[in-house]
């Protein structure tokens, strides 16, 4: 993908034509990439996981009308992630792309993980570990497991619990 797919051929300054098929010679430049026309989706794998798990509809409207229907809860990630119009849009480019045209996924999407925000220590115990905040109704411990620990989807609801010896970190939700 990282491939030019379009050329221009440049005279005195100007553009005279475009090559997009073919083979170009010392008389192109490239333009730009596939990656650039259309960067590949970035999802979480748990995205993907439900984005996997529709049904197969011949069109974009049938998976439209899957998504949006009274499949709110088995959808629920994909709704949050793909709400309004430019979600839309993205959402049936997306479709079209991987399920009609059949492209490859590594192609057109890219797994990110899942980014959390965290409270933790800013410097490293005895141990060499770092602690993090877990909340309760009525206490907070240390919490060395960070999949244990409290996770907050907002850096605003997390810098609520720091002090000068704790702070507030983005970190992938999995251990990686």
């Amino acid at each position: 993908m990282t491939e030019p797919v379009a050329y221009v051929q440049i005279k005195d300054g100007k553009a005279y034509s475009v090559l997009r098929k073919g083979t170009p010679n010392d008389e192109y430049t490239p333009v730009y990439t596939a990656e650039q026309l259309r960067p590949r989706v970035k999802m979480t794998q748990a995205e993907f996981d439900e984005f996997n798990s529709m049904p197969v509809f011949a069109s974009v409207y049938g998976a439209m009308l899957a998504l949006y229907s009274s499949n709110v809860i088995r959808y629920s990630v994909l709704l949050k992630r793909f709400s309004g119009n430019y979600g839309q849009n993205e959402f049936a480019n997306l479709w079209f792309d991987y399920h009609i045209k059949h492209k490859a996924q590594d192609e057109l999407i890219e797994i990110i993980p899942d980014m959390k925000w965290f409270v933790r220590s800013k410097e490293k115990d005895i141990d060499g570990d770092f602690w993090y905040l877990k909340k309760t109704e009525q206490f907070f411990f240390r919490e060395y497991v960070r999949e244990n620990s409290t996770q907050f989807d907002t850096k605003e609801e997390a810098e609520k619990w720091t002090n000068p010896l704790i702070e507030a970190v983005q970190l992938p939700v999995e251990n990686e």
